[in-house]
């Protein structure tokens, strides 16, 4: 297969929704369908009878949500498809926003019942603002929830999206007969039944025909009809572009748990969602098609393997073939590096891949080289745009609770501090240690995770600190900047890469900076030219 198709067969998207809307269940028979996995894991009240494939750290499976971005790749009808299932759960929020830089297009779900949520709402903007094409799947039809087109309604209101329907339900809840697929123009049957892996589904090209009547009984036929006469008079007809464009959403109706309405999602999924697409990086925009290799590290995951110890930084390739044991060009250190067994991933199994292609993600092992936005290249100086590193909300010491593990503390917390899981600060003052986190569930998982990989117990203690601010001054050297270190001096801190930082304890602390300091400039992230 030439390079070109190659491209051209690649389907790289992300799955992202509120928590419990159904996203790691929708993953999971996007595998079924997919011939990657013969059963799938139920996550249901929490007690997880089969670890879902893409939960795979023990934190996940005890609690039945997702903590951390997962990669999951297989082939399906000719096309290789590579799936980020991210966490939906807003503490987790910064590694789903770094996720989506490494997507061509977005699957986003919603729960029939609770329509559009919080979580969905910010997650929709940041695609919007990038305009990644996307996909809707309301989930759940099998359950009592709202009415179809007032769902339609909430979506265009609530995320500012412009949708098409390709498939509609035929009742809901108890009432909920099966599925008209307006995109391949056939009925799909719901018979309840979730250990069958494909309902039956009717080709039916005239909806005037008195089969559907025996199907699924007069009086749905009646309103079915309607209600696609409806539809055809109030949405735009789907139009390929249009959604490639970010400027149209097409809708699927369907129930993941019992694997209804996942299959039309899919193959119509391939047909219409883009191949890898250019990326800006900040000297030029890179293209999926030209010849020399260039990719960016967008996640650093630490143990994925705990017997082990291994870190893999996640590679996003954009441009080019990646080659094992070829050099390429680690463009922050400035020097060349030969990677013998990259990593294509199924949750956390990993097979080893001699040739990658835009749209792929490749795993890395690494020793610590990289952090989250590196980027790789042929020898091009080049970095891609846009990988956030947010400013932590929630403050707090970190303490050794047992002496005799000291190292393996600092190990652990240094290495799960690269994977971008919370950010450490260490303060001028006393050298004391304060973790900062977007969410304050982050500190129960590092907590856990240090104990159960790295042998090592910490507490915490509260930090009274508002926001972190990065510093840069107009002149070092100056008095004001000399000022400023001294009166403030028991809330600076040094982050991991040694700059300087600004622990405020309120907004009004950090505006009297400004007006005080002007020539102390603060920034909210820690990326600033």
């Amino acid at each position: 297969m030439s390079f070109k198709d190659e491209i051209e067969r690649r389907r790289t998207f992300g799955i992202i929704s509120h928590p419990d809307a159904g996203k790691t269940t929708l993953t999971e028979k996007l595998l079924l369908f997919g011939g990657a996995i013969q059963e799938a894991g139920a996550v249901k009240s929490n007690k997880i009878k089969k670890g879902a494939t893409s939960d795979f750290m023990e934190i996940e499976r005890q609690r039945g949500i997702s903590v951390s971005t997962s990669v999951l790749a297989f082939n399906y009808k000719g096309k290789k498809i590579n799936i980020l299932d991210t966490p939906g759960h807003k503490d987790f929020a910064e590694d789903t926003f770094r996720t989506l830089t490494a997507v061509d297009s977005v699957i986003v779900v919603i729960d029939v019942a609770k329509g559009v949520e919080e979580q969905t709402e910010k997650l929709v903007k940041v695609c919007r603002m990038r305009s990644i094409p996307m996909l809707v799947f309301i989930n759940k039809m099998d359950r009592e929830g709202k009415d179809a087109f007032d769902l339609m309604d909430e979506v265009e209101q609530k995320l500012g999206l412009r949708v098409t329907p390709l498939s509609f339900p035929i009742g809901m809840g108890y009432d909920f007969k099966g599925i008209y697929n307006i995109w391949e123009k056939n009925i799909n049957l719901f018979s309840g039944d979730s250990r069958k892996n494909i309902e039956e589904t009717i080709a039916i090209s005239d909806l005037n025909n008195p089969e559907i009547d025996e199907l699924i009984g007069e009086k749905p036929a009646t309103r079915l009809r309607e209600e696609l006469e409806l539809i055809d008079e109030v949405y735009p007809p789907f139009d390929r572009q249009e959604y490639l464009d970010g400027n149209l959403q097409p809708v699927f109706f369907g129930s993941a748990l019992n694997n209804f309405g996942v299959r039309e999602l899919l193959d119509c999924f391939i047909e219409i969602a883009p191949s890898p697409r250019p990326k800006d990086s900040d000297t030029r925009l890179v293209k999926p098609d030209e010849d020399k290799f260039s990719g960016f590290v967008f996640k650093i995951h630490a143990n994925m393997d705990p017997k082990h110890r291994d870190r893999i930084a996640f590679v996003k390739i954009v441009s080019g073939m990646f080659e094992r044991n070829k050099p390429y060009l680690h463009v922050r250190h400035n020097k060349n590096m030969k990677f013998s067994s990259p990593n294509a991933f199924f949750a956390e199994k990993k097979e080893i891949v001699d040739i990658s292609y835009p749209g792929d993600i490749v795993g890395l092992h690494d020793t610590g080289n990289f952090k989250i936005g590196d980027t790789l290249t042929e020898g091009e100086n080049m970095g891609f745009k846009g990988i956030p590193s947010f400013s932590p909300e929630h403050f707090r010491y970190i303490n050794n609770a047992d002496p005799m593990k000291a190292k393996q503390l600092e190990k652990g917390v240094d290495q799960l501090m690269d994977e971008g899981v919370a950010q450490l600060f260490t303060l001028e003052m006393n050298n004391r240690k304060v973790i900062g986190t977007v969410g304050a569930l982050q500190y129960e998982v590092i907590q856990y995770r240090l104990e159960h990989e790295y042998g090592a117990k910490c507490s915490y203690e509260n930090f009274p600190a508002y926001k972190a601010c990065w510093l840069k001054p107009d002149d070092p050297k100056n008095e004001e900047f000399a000022e400023f270190k001294r009166i403030k001096q028991k809330f600076l801190a040094k982050d991991k890469f040694g700059q300087l930082v600004f622990l405020a304890d309120s907004e009004f602390s950090i505006q009297m900076t400004q007006s005080k300091y002007p020539s102390v400039k603060l920034f909210f992230t820690s990326e600033f030219e």
